[in-house]
């Protein structure tokens, strides 16, 4: 079985920078509970928290970070449906920065998507080398 093993490696500094998603609990929090979904969904994945003073945060799938996981790689949100049904309520429209946006020198600032992407390109990385 393929074994995803994710590292998150960071200051131990909770702040948050302006701009960014999460701060370290936060994105400890959001990585232990990808971890759990995994596990339930059948997956054997492990999360490694590691702290590292005097280095940028980062989390590494399998050894590799996230922007070399993802690099070359065109991501693209699914399409939402633009037709209009009949007795629904109305979307909401909000003002905010793309979802594929983020400032890559701050991994808690990775999107929801763009993360599990990455995680799934490993994934399948994996699986196939199994094959």
């Amino acid at each position: 079985m393929a074994m995803l093993n994710i590292e998150y490696r960071h200051s131990g500094d909770v702040e948050k920078g302006p701009n960014v998603r999460r701060n370290v609990l936060m994105m400890k929090s959001y990585l232990q509970n990808l971890v759990k979904e995994m596990r339930e969904a059948g997956i054997s994945a492990e999360y490694i928290d590691s702290v590292a003073f005097g280095e940028s945060n980062s989390v590494l799938i399998n050894g590799k970070t996230v922007q070399e996981v993802i690099k070359g790689l065109k991501l693209m949100m699914l399409e939402d449906d633009d037709h209009c049904d009949y007795g629904s309520s109305g979307k909401l429209i909000t003002i905010a920065r793309p979802v594929l946006e983020w400032n890559q020198d701050t991994v808690e600032d990775i999107p929801d998507v763009t993360m599990k992407n990455a995680i799934s390109k490993v994934y399948a990385d994996l699986r196939a080398d199994k094959i």
